[in-house]
């Protein structure tokens, strides 16, 4: 049967059994895109509906929300079902692993676990990756690959903040209930206290600990100092246990609150080594797998999947951290894409070369990072000066033309160095101005600190004799 030519707007029309009959002439481009239109206008019909944009077959999560009386809000709530929100979660996190070499059949993974939203996605997920690699272990004849261990570490604050220790041992115990519940592999479950960053007995360590503390004024820097002794407590435990990767739930409105924070302190030039996939600037390296996954769509997948998380250190930021948590709060709030835009906007700053994964890895990782280093246009570790880090927060120092670290030190001098080998933003913020109370802070630095500025102290030296090496006499050369 011939179509309609009055409706047709296929360019198929042709009534044969018509005398005389002409073809319709070909779509004009005007048709072409009122075609757009009509597909357009399905797909929100879809959303009108409440079905599923992906699979087209359930009904979103806020039309089922709203169907039981609950709200879920917009965002993908208003565009996926459960199945297809969870599945496209899951894939970012994959991704990441994948794209980055993040993690390697032979690796061994301790994943820091605060018992919040990021840091129980992501032990769920990497915990999913596990099982699946489990079972194709198990399914294959010749089990070349061996699967990836994994490990989990909570970082004991008691000592510098205001929890009872029975809030705090309830909170543990609810922890690791949480981890032995996973389905095999087993993972073993870390417990370290902050001040066993110092090699002292439980009590030394704790006293020095909190006088360390005591001795910064700025709460910021307070701040700073504490989220620097988490990380070296990490270090601690992965080096002790043999892992070989720390996998963070660093999660994009944490970045988006990492950009802003690190812009207002200073820190631009060394924004782009904290923000990357990878950072192996540390002896062990880190890796950020949900760092293209919002806040809000973790806490959506908690609801959902019923996963339970165990707030104990939630106390709210002060200083600029705090101002922006606020800040970017509210432009959430206006937008919910401001996150990801400021993210974004951030990532397209050239990275380090230590954000990647060091070339000793399996081919898989290899391959995956030469990939990136195209994509990126990131240079060789060879072809590159070494960095020099600050003591205090580990952040790359700029390097001026005459090899030395570009610092505003304001009479922060020592005779070991390490006020001078600090970022400006620890100068100001971290360390105290008077003399006599600079010396008596560095005396209470954990040793891996102390060490790390003499490291930067002859690396600075090694450059500077680098840059000048032709103007140097040569051995065999008569000096005058």
């Amino acid at each position: 049967m011939a179509c309609n030519s009055g409706t047709c707007q296929s360019g198929c029309y042709r009534d044969d059994s018509s005398v005389g009959a002409e073809e319709s002439p070909p779509l004009s481009k005007k048709t072409e895109v009122s075609n757009e239109g009509v597909n357009s206008r399905r797909s929100t019909e879809h959303l009108d509906d409440g079905i599923c944009l992906k699979c087209k077959v359930n009904r979103t999560i806020a039309a089922a929300a709203a169907d039981g009386g609950g709200d879920f809000g917009g965002g993908d709530g208003g565009r996926f079902c459960a199945d297809c929100f969870r599945s496209n979660l899951f894939g970012k996190f994959r991704l990441a692993v994948t794209a980055n070499a993040m993690i390697s059949p032979s690796d061994n993974v301790l994943v820091a676990f605060s018992g919040g939203t990021c840091s129980r996605v992501a032990l769920q997920f990497t915990h999913e990756m596990q099982s699946k690699a489990q079972k194709n272990y198990d399914a294959s004849r010749d089990r070349a690959l061996p699967v990836f261990g994994v490990g989990v570490a909570f970082i004991d604050e008691k000592a510098i903040s205001a929890v009872s220790s029975d809030n705090l041992d309830r909170a543990v115990e609810e922890m690791k209930l949480i981890v032995s519940d996973l389905a095999p592999p087993v993972k073993q479950f870390h417990v370290v206290p902050t001040e066993a960053i110092y090699s002292l007995k439980a009590g030394d360590a704790k006293d020095r600990l909190n006088e360390l503390i005591n001795t910064v004024n700025d709460v910021t820097g307070k701040e700073d100092l504490l989220e620097h002794f988490r990380m070296l407590s990490l270090q601690k435990i992965a080096i002790e246990n043999g892992y070989t990767k720390i996998l963070l739930g660093t999660c994009t409105s944490r970045i988006a609150c990492h950009v802003l924070e690190a812009t207002v302190k200073g820190r631009g030039y060394s924004l782009a080594a904290d923000i990357q996939y990878v950072d192996a600037r540390w002896k062990i390296p880190v890796v950020l797998p949900l760092r293209d996954c919002p806040i809000h769509e973790l806490n959506m997948l908690c609801s959902l999947d019923s996963l339970k998380t165990v707030e104990v250190f939630n106390g709210t930021c002060a200083g600029i951290n705090g101002l922006i948590s606020s800040f970017v709060k509210l432009l959430q709030e206006e937008n919910p894409s401001r996150e990801s835009t400021i993210m974004r906007t951030a990532g397209k700053l050239t990275p380090f070369h230590f954000n990647r994964m060091p070339e000793d890895n399996d081919y898989n990782g290899q391959v995956a990072s030469r990939r990136r280093q195209k994509k990126y246009n990131l240079k060789t570790k060879d072809a590159l000066p070494p960095e020099s880090f600050c003591p205090i927060c580990n952040s790359p120092l700029k390097i001026s033309s005459f090899g030395t670290s570009i610092n505003f030190d304001n009479g922060k001098t020592n005779p070991n160095g390490i006020g001078a080998a600090c970022c400006a933003s620890c100068q100001f913020q971290v360390l105290p101005n008077d003399p006599s109370s600079l010396e008596h802070f560095i005396s209470l630095l954990p040793p891996s600190m102390v060490s790390q500025a003499g490291n930067g102290d002859r690396l600075s030296q090694r450059q500077l004799r680098e840059q000048i090496e032709d103007c140097l006499l040569s051995d065999n050369e008569d000096g005058i």
